[in-house]
């Protein structure tokens, strides 16, 4: 590809191919880009001593980032930060050995020391990931999205899914993600106690320095919801300046009330539970607050079932 090739085509129309070299192109100028070997590669970005890790996969940046471009570099670019992201280009859990190569160098380097701050970013299959070379940057703060603890069948058996990597070893280097964030500094793992196998993973991670953050009604992938909020980008930003804590969170994640799926899905399990009278109640205060058709023709269903029991809704306060 010529350099104003890769300068002016829409990263939409690239081949996963010239997509790459793009990416390296920008690597390149700003810092380095290096394969390591088929299926991950390293894209690093050098501005300041604090640095944002994020692991993420191809399809979820060609699909979901702007630009086609990192999570992690546009959380950093804008505040002349640091930016290393891992890229996965199928689902490897990051089980690699030139992965594992690549953070012995780091360490060996001492890379992580040049940085004040360090923040690890990664969601389900990522989110293990993130977990498990976190211990390679002690006292980095640690941020999960639904994670993996491992894909072990004598630990995690229990899980159905993913039965294809079983034949990866989980067992070696880097293995089981909750002991490899012992030597980090705070960790979170966001997720849905709804979703029962993510659930199941979370309790895993449960140690002393570790924060549970059970976002019910979420859904199945956190980190995709975190983003379509819109406040993922200030949850790693305000890691990476020491701010972030669970109360921060909480205040953040109050977006929800305006996330459409996350509704949704809390009418279908109040719907599910049979508790027609708090449905109702939830359908009101959307529309009230949204352009929410679907909402609105629920509503009307549920008042006329209610009233056929002899139940109205309580009138609304005025503001």
């Amino acid at each position: 590809m010529q350099d104003n090739e890769a300068k002016t085509a829409d990263p939409r129309s690239l081949s996963d191919a010239d997509w790459f070299a793009r990416l390296e192109e920008i690597g390149d100028e700003a810092g380095y880009f290096q394969w390591l070997g088929r299926n991950h590669a390293a894209f690093f970005l050098d501005e300041s001593p604090t640095l944002i890790v994020t692991f993420e996969t191809a399809a979820s940046i060609r699909q979901g980032q702007p630009g086609q471009l990192p999570l992690g570099y546009h959380v950093a670019k804008g505040r002349g930060w640091s930016h290393l992201c891992l890229i996965a280009r199928t689902e490897t859990w990051y089980r690699d050995p030139a992965v594992f190569a690549y953070f012995d160098r780091l360490v060996d380097d001492a890379f992580f020391e040049d940085f004040d701050r360090v923040v690890f970013w990664g969601n389900g299959m990522a989110g293990y990931a993130a977990a498990a070379f976190s211990v390679t940057a002690p006292g980095a703060t640690v941020i999960l999205g639904a994670p993996q603890a491992t894909l072990d069948p004598r630990i995690a058996g229990w899980d159905p899914r993913h039965l294809e990597m079983r034949r990866i070893s989980f067992t070696d280097r880097y293995g089981f993600a909750p002991d490899m964030t012992e030597g980090a500094g705070p960790v979170y793992v966001i997720f849905d106690p709804e979703q029962n196998l993510d659930a199941m993973h979370a309790a895993l991670f449960a140690r002393p320095h570790v924060t549970l953050l059970p976002c019910r009604n979420l859904g199945r992938d956190v980190g995709e919801a975190l983003d379509h909020m819109r406040i993922l980008p200030s949850v790693l930003a305000a890691a990476a300046t020491g701010a972030f804590d669970e109360r921060l969170f909480r205040t953040f994640y109050r977006t929800r009330r305006n996330y459409r799926p996350y509704l949704r899905n809390l009418l279908a399990r109040l719907d599910q539970d049979g508790r027609a009278l708090l449905a109702a109640l939830l359908c009101r205060n959307v529309i009230g607050r949204l352009d929410a058709p679907k909402f609105k023709t629920r509503l009307e269903q549920l008042e006329s079932q209610l009233a056929a029991a002899g139940v109205k809704l309580p009138p609304l306060h005025p503001r």
